[in-house]
């Protein structure tokens, strides 16, 4: 039974209908459906380390207009939702929150109480930071991120993402720990997984290798040092200078070599020869290498260990000595490096020793400049730096021993067959599969997956000591899979006592934990419940659907498939769909880091979730999109509209359906009046084309194409048509009208229910027991039944006409409700039939008291001519 609000409302939708979606679990997944019937997504974790912005809101709910179209398109669809909590941003946030810092010498403190809880950021800074037991410290991060994932979830509800929240999980939790650790066994017994000792990128403010997916260039001030290298004949005597640039003077102790490229004719000569580092007198090698730049400086530069990749490169190949002098925290070490035996260079060397890399840079120059080996003054440059995304200090390269996964960095073999992984997905839009493609060419070296950090998954390892108590790298000590999860640095290796931790012929346990991307890489696996719910795991697994930002290509998405690739044989998904940044008015991106966030809370309260949607939606897939509050204005707009139009149309027919329609004769079912097909027909067509849409992923067009009918259907329809539909033209024709716009709303209340879920929902409860959401999809064939053989264009003829005698009006400055004496149409044979059978609609609608036609099949277009009633009609009316 039909029950229409006196006064429908879009405000308090989100509250109403969430709670009646959780409660009859309308989004719930049906664990009985087979892999076939299944759309399975592997929903982006967002970082609980404060709070959403606008760019989570515009991509999750791209996410979700594609799900609730699979839902009701036929498909049942597996949509969990998972905290990515564990990592250096969780680590930071409670480190502030506070007012600790962990140190994992200190003992468990099991009565231990935070010193403060973030409401007082100066007095936090006020009293320094706490140094606190790595066990207390973690505790503290599971703190913080419960509340957080519970704020997260309730706008995640607020917005209506139709996630089944049954099926959470957050990283760090005991389940996602058992999964990353086992699978990390795994490449190690595979040999995908190894550790070695070698330079790594290194975070001198974290204190942590970093992974080469997670750098990035920041252009920042610099300079260039001319500095001379003393030549040296066979006697050892020096005779002449050879004149290097650089940026980084302070690596001067660290020089191994001078580096020219082998066809550079000036310094061929020197090839094999041997120079002297000013200040600190030690004979360097000349070498040649591919990789040296003739163009840059002066063509020849000094190789340091380490100063960048490409001084690693040199390292390796040229198979030089290391002279490393910058710790991990970023300062020069106390005592000088090998080679450096002379007095005066030991004695320069002193002037340096313990300085941060900037003092250190800044004495080296002054040093130089004594000594007269510095040439000229430093040239000022602006130059790209590496820093960690998440950093906010130059990386530094140091040796550290660290685990590494294969991922054809080093590999040709394994390279192509990532990038033919690529292939195999279908991606949205289709030219990101280059931005993957040129990513794995790219690669340098495999990713590095231990973290010297805190809050994440352990490495789950430990390792003999020998008699004199060091390490047995390359024996590792592996738990059993039933131990699992495991944290070495407070359990104990089968048949070792704790007593024995760190003991000659005893054991250490693994102090660092897995980079976070380590745990992420494996979402399909832990949503779908690898080595834990075979069930579960062959219903979803491979998924359908990766929902990302393009900017994680290279991090999250191909970190996926190698993880896929070496564990399972396969591509991860089967389809990619990249959503764009969103840009704040200066046409830049938005993100916490930068400081021009807009938060969802107060959006959502204000235009409501359904336009807050709209103005997502409307962001084409991979395509970055400028932040609108504008858009957001039209989007309620056409919810209210949405409303109004629904209230019309069921008051007027009480809900009549096909079925329920009085249709004599052989036309049963089907509509009479021309105006009538002609919108039906153009309706079915609408259906064709946002679900050719949707199945491509373009949840935009299927959008604009909706909304633009929409407001043809109100603007010109049912004006056309409010007459006949209040009787004017007799039962049949109102019988007519009413199966019209009953259809019509049924099948634009489902074309946009992805879009706008709260308001559909509204009206769909008006006139339908079960949810739109459970709803099928309309289908244009069945559409197309309810269409007789009638003009097609009927509805765009007449409406065409409707709109010359509104601007008629409206030019004349006169009342639309004037009535129009007399309008003459002037159309083709065909188009002059078309009018004639749709002409009682026209005269309602336009008031006319006079309509003629002439028929010139010279026009391609009707041609109108209006003529007004006098102005004293206008006040009568």
């Amino acid at each position: 039974m039909t029950q229409v609000p006196e006064r429908p409302t879009v405000d308090g939708l989100e509250a109403k209908w969430s709670q009646r979606w959780e409660s009859a679990g309308v989004y719930r997944f049906d664990r009985t459906a087979a892999r076939e019937e299944v759309f399975s997504i592997d929903t982006p974790p967002p970082t609980v380390s404060g709070s959403l912005h606008m760019g989570h809101v515009f991509s999750y709910t791209h996410t979700d207009n594609i799900a609730r179209y699979r839902r009701m398109a036929g498909c049942e669809v597996f949509y969990p939702m998972g905290w990515d909590d564990n990592g250096l941003p969780t680590e930071r946030r409670v480190q502030n929150y506070f007012g600790v810092r962990c140190d994992p010498s200190l003992p468990y403190d099991e009565n231990f109480e935070p010193p403060a809880d973030g409401s007082d950021p100066k007095a936090v800074e006020a009293r320094g930071e706490l140094a606190i037991s790595r066990r207390n410290f973690i505790e503290l991060c599971h703190v913080l991120t419960d509340e957080d994932e519970r704020a997260f979830e309730a706008l995640w509800r607020q917005l209506g993402l139709s996630v089944d929240w049954s099926m959470t999980y957050a990283t760090i939790d005991e389940r996602c720990q058992r999964i990353a650790q086992r699978a990390f066994l795994e490449n190690l017994e595979r040999g995908e997984a190894y550790q070695i000792e070698a330079p790594s990128l290194w975070d001198v403010t974290f204190g942590t290798a970093v992974a080469q997916a997670e750098l990035e260039d920041r252009e920042r001030p610099g300079a260039y040092h001319r500095i001379a290298f003393h030549r040296i004949d066979s006697h050892g005597a020096r005779h002449g200078t050879v004149e290097i640039e650089t940026t980084r003077p302070e690596l001067l102790a660290a020089c191994v070599a001078l580096v020219a490229h082998p066809d550079d004719e000036r310094y061929q000569p020197l090839f094999g020869s041997t120079v002297v580092t000013p200040l600190f007198g030690v004979e360097v090698p000349v070498v040649a290498h591919k990789l040296a730049e003739p163009d840059k400086g002066t063509g020849i530069a000094m190789i340091c260990t380490f100063g960048d990749t490409t001084d690693v490169t040199w390292w390796r190949e040229l198979n030089l000595p290391v002279r490393a002098i910058v710790d991990r925290r970023g300062r020069l070490i106390p005592e000088p490096p090998a080679g450096i035996d002379t007095p005066a260079g030991r004695e320069a060397y002193a002037r340096l020793a313990g300085k941060a890399v900037g003092g250190a840079r800044n004495a080296t120059v002054e040093l130089l400049r004594d000594s007269g080996e510095l040439i000229g003054e430093p040239r000022p440059i602006t130059h790209a730096v590496k820093f960690f995304e998440k950093g906010d200090r130059p990386l530094e390269i140091v040796s550290s021993r660290q685990w590494y996964i294969r991922n054809g960095g080093r590999d040709t073999d394994l390279r192509d067959a990532l990038i033919a992984r690529g292939s195999e997905m279908t991606w949205h839009p289709p030219y990101m599969q280059g931005r993957y493609t040129n990513w794995i060419e790219g690669l340098s070296g495999d990713w590095l997956v231990s973290r010297q950090r805190y809050f994440g998954v352990p490495i789950p390892l430990w390792y003999p000591l020998d008699d004199g108590g060091e390490p047995i790298w390359e024996r590792p000590l592996v738990p059993d899979d039933a131990a699992l999860p495991v944290d070495p640095s407070s359990e104990v290796p089968a048949g070792y006592g704790e007593s024995q931790r760190g003991q000659p012929g005893g054991f250490i346990g693994d102090h660092d934990v897995m980079d976070t991307w380590a745990t992420s890489s494996l979402t399909p696996q832990i949503a779908c419940g690898w080595s834990e719910d075979t069930d579960l795991w062959e219903r979803t697994y491979p998924m359908d659907m990766r929902p990302q930002g393009h900017d994680i290509i290279r991090t999250w998405l191909f970190s996926t498939a190698v993880r896929s690739h070496l564990g399972h044989d396969s591509a991860p998904w089967r389809h990619c769909a990249l959503s764009g940044w969103i840009l704040d008015p200066d046409r830049k991106k938005m993100s916490k880091s930068k400081g021009n966030v807009v938060t969802p809370v107060d959006l959502l309260d204000t235009y409501g979730a359904d336009a807050v949607r709209y103005w997502a939606a409307n962001g084409r897939p991979g395509t970055d999109t400028a932040f609108d509050e504008g858009q957001m204005k039209i989007g309620r707009r056409l919810a209210i509209k949405l409303l109004n139009a629904a209230k019309f149309a069921l008051t007027l027919s009480g809900g009549a359906m096909p079925a329920d329609a009085a249709s004599p004769g052989d036309n049963d079912g089907a509509v009479r009046n021309p105006l009538d097909a002609a919108l039906l027909g153009e309706l079915a067509e609408l259906v064709r084309v946002a679900t050719d849409a949707f199945e491509k992923f373009d949840y935009a067009r299927a959008l604009e194409r909706s909304e633009q009918f929409f407001w043809r259907f109100t603007d010109d329809y049912v004006e056309l048509a409010k007459g006949r539909a209040y009787g004017g033209q007799g039962d049949e024709a109102a019988a007519d009208a009413h199966l019209t716009l009953t259809v019509t709303l049924d099948v634009l209340l489902r074309l946009f229910a992805p879009f706008l879920p709260f308001v559909t929902e509204e009206i769909w409860s008006w006139w339908r027991p079960e949810s739109i959401h459970r709803a099928s999809w309309p289908d244009a064939d069945e559409m197309a039944a309810l269409v007789p053989d009638l003009p097609a264009n009927a509805f765009e003829l007449t409406a065409s006409v409707l709109s010359e005698v509104r601007r008629a009006k409206t030019e004349a400055r006169r009342s639309l409700r004037v009535p129009a004496e007399r309008v003459t149409v002037s159309a083709a044979s065909a188009d002059v039939a078309v009018l004639s059978g749709t002409q009682l609609d026209l005269i309602d609608a336009g008031r006319i008291e006079d309509l003629s036609f002439v028929a010139d099949d010279a026009l391609a277009h009707p041609v109108v001519s209006v003529v007004l009633a006098p102005a004293e009609a206008q006040a009568q009316s």
